[in-house]
């Protein structure tokens, strides 16, 4: 039975209720494991009773939470037992039995994830055998080394299929808009190994995605091979709302050498108001209002003065269909206020031309080290900061929220991160339709913040629903097309709950799952998402990395994609290796070193993901190619098991052996 004090089951997802609870026990737990510099020779009989004790603590685990097993889907069983098993193992310091292990010239446990109870049971079994002893019973383990590596194949192709056609791991690809009627992408995409299509659904409609799914049926059918479709849930996005305009402006300039002599003019087009923009690349697209531009001919001078009443002067160098074209060694700025007049043969003409309607240019915050910020509800316009003659502030920056019901959850003093925190602000004060903030991080010379950029709160406990009405109405499509639903912005066990009662109110409850992992609560409560996630038959996990850098900063990514790693193999998950892969490449068409390594990593994971790009297809060669190299190679290295707090997650540090000591 577990200590009095032990969290009940249904309170375990629960982070705050749970960290307050466990806080106390960890503190002490981690003091009474520290492992010490250098460690003590245990003989292998003290070494047979500090595994047998990890073993029978595992045991006591497992029979505290048989009903959530209980709940798993009948296969995925073993494998919830084993990851309560590497949780039990990993809330425990086992450097320093480690390092005895090792001089031994046994396993270190470093590489026991898929199969906790067996290594255990071998370890033992060999120590026993050097201090001459005779076993002691311990029946065989339900995942052996040969049934871990199943289990983890049999998740993986129930996710995506069989095996990929590199040998290595499944290709998943974003698809740009242009998959929707471009058969000869998606089938070049096919050819070179891709084996996953991924369909945001945060961008294009029901009519792009049903071709871009037609055009992958046609290319799987044609080529003979098996591509599977995952439609991503565009989840409850907190972005940043509408900035006021900026002022109504056109700016040209020459380029220049270092030495500041031009090396080419700018090059202006006028046209008619009503008519299109410039046929060609130019730097400057000027509406002209009546017939003043009908006068212009090849040699004029167009003079004004800008917005800056500075005298300019452009020639006249070509007439073209619906306009003139005109070169300019000078930079300027020209309003719908500036007047403009044309010399020819010396001999200036009466009549001005009058620009006309100009589009306003993006409206933007720039903000500093402890600037002030207000954070709005969605119908508040944002503006920058407005000051008197004397630079007085009368009223700070302010910038709307998309979701300003999370207001209700900030606190004092937790951060507020924007455009994949570029910026940095601390809550000043709660109101109920704005936030008070200070900035506390922006460049140098300040940072500037536009509409539509991600919002951040890694520090707040949220509690929006993961499913938005814009996901309720998409997930029956979703259901009848796709064979695997993403979810994201993820965060609690009753999270997944909820996608998998929908699903099974449309007529689905066995469809395939992927949980996004891309924020702070959803790594931190990772183990009871995936113990929710092995009640689906087919599921997997997807490493946002890029979200989960800004979350939890990016000194931490590394270690934290390993614990996910780790996580998910001890519950035999397959895992979507994700963010940046190869972007470079699928961008520009060149790769960098960094990249070319990371991507190389990522044979790790059962899938790789690409993001969209004009080179997209030969990124999914590369990679194919890296994969297939990789996986002849790559052996995972072996962990060094420090006490590992995200496995406080789902159980409380607070199971007793017989004798009442905490083990």
């Amino acid at each position: 039975m577990p200590e009095k004090n032990a969290l009940p089951v249904a309170e375990i997802s629960d982070t705050a209720t749970h960290n307050a609870a466990v806080a106390p026990a960890a503190k002490s737990t981690e003091v009474m494991c520290e492992s010490p510099s250098l460690p003590e020779y245990n003989s292998p009989s003290s070494l047979v009773r500090q595994l047998q004790g990890l073993r029978t603590r595992m045991a006591r685990v497992e029979t505290t939470y048989a009903d959530r097993i209980e709940r798993v889907w009948a296969d995925r069983k073993a494998s919830a037992r084993n990851l309560l098993q590497y949780v039990s193992l990993r809330q425990q310091d086992l450097r320093s039995l480690q390092e005895n292990l090792l001089r031994r010239g046994l396993s270190s446990l470093g590489r026991c994830e898929a199969n906790v109870h067996a290594t255990l049971n071998e370890v033992i079994h060999v120590l026993q055998q050097i201090e001459g002893q005779c076993g002691a019973g311990e029946g065989p383990a339900e995942v052996d080394f040969e049934r871990g590596r199943e289990l983890l194949d049999q998740s993986t192709s129930r996710l995506f299929g069989g095996r990929p056609s590199q040998g290595g791991a499944h290709i998943m690809v974003t698809m740009p808009s242009e998959a929707a009627h471009d058969r000869t992408l998606v089938s070049d995409l096919v050819a070179h190994g891709m084996d996953c299509m991924r369909v945001n659904c945060a961008h294009d409609g029901p009519a792009a995605w049903q071709g871009m799914i037609e055009n992958l049926r046609r290319a799987c059918c044609e080529q003979q091979r098996e591509c599977k479709v995952l439609m991503d849930l565009c989840g409850p996005k907190l972005r940043t709302g509408p900035i006021e305009a900026g002022p109504a402006v056109l700016k040209w300039r020459p380029r220049r050498d270092a030495l500041g002599r031009v090396t080419a003019p700018a090059r202006i087009w006028f046209h008619d108001e009503d008519a299109a923009a410039a046929p060609l690349p130019a730097d400057a697209s000027i509406p002209v209002v009546g017939k003043w531009l009908i006068e212009l001919r090849p040699g004029d001078i167009v003079r004004l003065k800008d917005a800056r009443s500075r005298k300019r002067r452009i020639r006249i160098v070509e007439r073209g269909p619906g306009g003139a074209w005109g070169e300019s060694d000078q930079t300027a700025y020209v309003t719908p206020d500036t007047e403009l007049r044309h010399d020819r043969k010396g001999k200036s003409q009466r009549e001005h031309g009058r620009i006309g309607a100009i589009v306003p240019t993006e409206g933007y915050l720039t903000l500093r080290r402890g600037d002030p910020l207000l954070l709005c509800d969605e119908h508040k316009l944002g503006a920058p900061a407005l000051y008197d003659e004397q630079g007085q502030l009368l009223r700070p920056s302010m910038i709307g929220c998309t979701l300003p019901s999370v207001f209700r959850d900030l606190k004092r003093g937790e951060r507020v991160l924007f455009d994949d925190g570029k910026i940095t602000a601390l809550v000043d004060a709660v109101h109920a339709n704005y936030i008070e903030l200070e900035v506390i991080h922006a460049g140098p010379h300040g940072t500037r913040l536009r509409a539509d950029k991600g919002i951040n709160l890694p520090d707040t406990d949220l509690h929006l629903d993961a499913l938005t009405e814009k996901d309720l109405q998409d997930i029956a499509f979703v259901v009848e097309h796709a064979d695997i639903v993403g979810y994201s912005f993820v965060r609690r066990e009753e999270d997944v709950e909820q996608l998998q009662r929908e699903l099974a109110r449309l007529g689905n409850p066995d469809m395939p799952i992927v949980l996004k992992i891309e924020n702070r609560q959803a790594f931190e409560r990772l183990p009871s998402l995936l113990i929710a996630a092995l009640r689906s038959p087919a599921s997997g996990v997807m490493i946002a990395r890029g979200d989960l850098a800004v979350e939890l900063g990016w000194q931490r990514l590394a270690e934290v994609q390993e614990e996910i790693l780790w996580m998910c193999e001890a519950a035999h998950m397959p895992v979507v290796w994700a963010t940046q892969v190869l972007e470079s490449l699928a961008k520009t068409g060149i790769p960098s070193r960094a990249e070319i390594t990371d991507a190389a990593m990522g044979v790790r994971a059962e899938c790789v993901m690409l993001n969209k790009g004009p080179f997209i297809t030969e990124a999914v060669r590369v990679l194919s190619d890296i994969l297939r190299r990789m996986k002849d190679h790559h052996a995972k290295k072996r962990p060094i098991l420090r006490r590992l707090r995200l496995a406080d997650d789902l159980l409380p540090l607070s199971v007793e052996d017989e004798t009442g000591h905490r083990v």
